[in-house]
């Protein structure tokens, strides 16, 4: 089974090396060609990371705790 990050970690040597490739055979320098992939590899990190995050949201408690019964322990 696949995952959203498994894909990402996919494209990103494929965004890296493709564009790079194909701006260079297009005639682009690889001066040129390299930061282009990597800008794209670096956007697609960046929406894996920002916009769709792996964190999920923290549980919201339903009740508020209540106080245990037992006495205070005494520190001395």
């Amino acid at each position: 089974m696949t995952g959203y990050y498994d894909y990402v970690l996919g494209v990103i040597p494929l965004a890296l090396l493709g564009i790079t490739a194909a701006l260079s055979i297009v005639g682009l320098p690889l001066t040129v060609a390299v930061p282009a992939g990597a800008s794209v590899a670096g956007l697609v990190v960046g929406h894996a990371l920002f916009v769709n995050g792996p964190a999920t949201a923290a549980p919201q408690p339903t009740a508020t705790p209540q106080p245990t019964q037992s006495p205070p322990v005494n520190a001395d």
